[in-house]
C-alpha cells in the first residue's frame, strides 16, 4: 500500500533485545528522525529493550508504549503456518514480576530451541559455532531464528535470511526445530493480568478464518494489527472490517527488524492513522 503520508504511529518494531538489528536506543532515535511520535517496541518475549530506553531520556514530543510479541503454539491443526499465531501486548507494567516469569519462560524456551537449532545443523554439515560465539546475547535477550539466519550468512551458507529461511531453518528445511512455549490463550491472559491489550499480529487471513478471531475474542484478545506494513489496500480495508465487526481495536506497525534495510525505509512503506495511536493510548489511559 503506498502511504498518503509519513506515520507518526508504528506499533511493532524489533531490536537487538530479541532479533533485530539496532539497539534499542538507536531504533528509537531512528523513528523519531522520520517523524514517529507513538512508538511501541515489541521484542519478542522481553521488555528489557523497553525498560533500558524508558529509564533514560525519552526524545521529546514521544510517547514510548510497553510492547511485547509472544509468538504463541497452537496445538491442534487450523491450518496455521508453523502452527503459531503472534500475540502483541501494549501497556503491560513493565514491573509486574508475574509477567517477568513468564517471559523469561519463554526465554529459556527460546535459548533451548536455538541450541538445538545450532546442534541440527552441525549435524547436517552447516556448523555455526564460530558465528554464535561470536554474538553478544545478554540475559534478558530472546534468542530467535533471525539471529541463527545472520549466522549462516557469516558462515557463507546463505545468501540472506530469506534464503536461510526458505532452504535451512524454516518449517519443513532440514534445519527446522519445533518451538516450545506458551499457547494463544495462555499469551492473552498473561498480557492482560499484567494490565497490558493483546491484540493479534499480521494476521492477513482474518476475514477467512472467523473462528479462529471469536475464540481468540472470548479468550480475551481486544485488537487485531489492521495496518501492517506489507498489507496491500484490499488487505488492510478486509482486516480492519474484521476488527470493526468484533470491536478489536486497530493497531499497526513496520515489523522492522532491520536485514531489508534502515528503518527509515522500512518507514517509508508503513502508514498507520494517527487516530490508531490515539485510540491505544486512550485505551492504555496515557494522557
Amino acid at each position: 500500500m503506498v502511504p498518503p503520508g509519513p506515520s507518526a504511529v508504528d506499533l511493532h518494531t524489533h531490536s537487538t533485545r530479541s532479533d533485530g538489528v539496532l539497539e534499542p536506543g538507536v531504533l528509537v532515535e531512528a523513528a523519531v528522525a522520520v517523524g514517529v511520535r507513538v512508538l511501541a517496541l515489541t521484542d519478542h518475549d522481553t521488555l528489557a529493550g523497553y525498560r533500558e530506553v524508558a529509564a533514560g531520556e525519552v526524545p521529546a514530543g514521544l510517547t514510548l508504549v510497553p510492547g511485547v510479541e509472544i509468538n504463541a503454539l497452537v496445538t491442534r491443526d487450523l491450518g496455521l503456518w508453523e502452527w503459531e499465531l503472534h500475540i502483541l501486548g501494549f501497556g503491560m507494567d513493565p514491573d509486574d514480576a508475574t509477567f517477568e516469569a513468564v517471559l523469561v519462560s519463554q526465554r529459556d524456551a527460546r535459548r533451548v530451541r536455538f541450541d538445538r537449532t545450532v546442534e541440527r545443523l552441525r549435524q547436517i554439515g552447516l556448523p555455526i559455532d564460530d558465528q554464535v560465539a561470536a554474538l553478544q546475547i545478554g540475559t534478558e535477550d530472546a534468542l530467535g531464528r533471525p539471529t541463527i539466519a545472520r549466522a549462516l550468512m557469516a558462515a557463507g551458507f546463505a545468501s540472506s535470511v530469506e534464503d536461510a529461511f526458505s532452504r535451512i531453518i524454516g518449517h519443513g528445511s532440514p534445519g527446522y526445530v519445533r518451538r516450545e512455549g506458551l499457547g494463544p490463550e495462555s499469551a492473552i491472559a498473561a498480557i492482560a493480568a499484567a494490565g497490558g491489550i493483546p491484540v493479534l499480529a499480521h494476521f492477513r487471513e482474518a476475514p477467512a478464518r472467523l473462528n479462529v478471531l471469536r475464540e481468540l475474542v472470548a479468550a480475551g484478545l481486544r485488537g487485531l494489527e489492521v495496518y501492517y506494513r506489507s498489507f496491500d489496500a484490499p488487505t488492510v480495508e478486509a482486516v480492519g472490517a474484521v476488527a470493526r465487526s468484533l470491536g478489536l481495536i486497530a493497531t499497526g506497525g513496520s515489523d522492522y527488524h532491520g536485514d531489508l534495510g534502515s528503518y527509515a525505509d522500512a518507514h517509508a512503506g508503513l502508514w498507520v492513522p494517527a487516530e490508531v495511536g490515539e485510540v491505544l493510548l486512550r485505551t492504555l489511559g496515557v494522557p
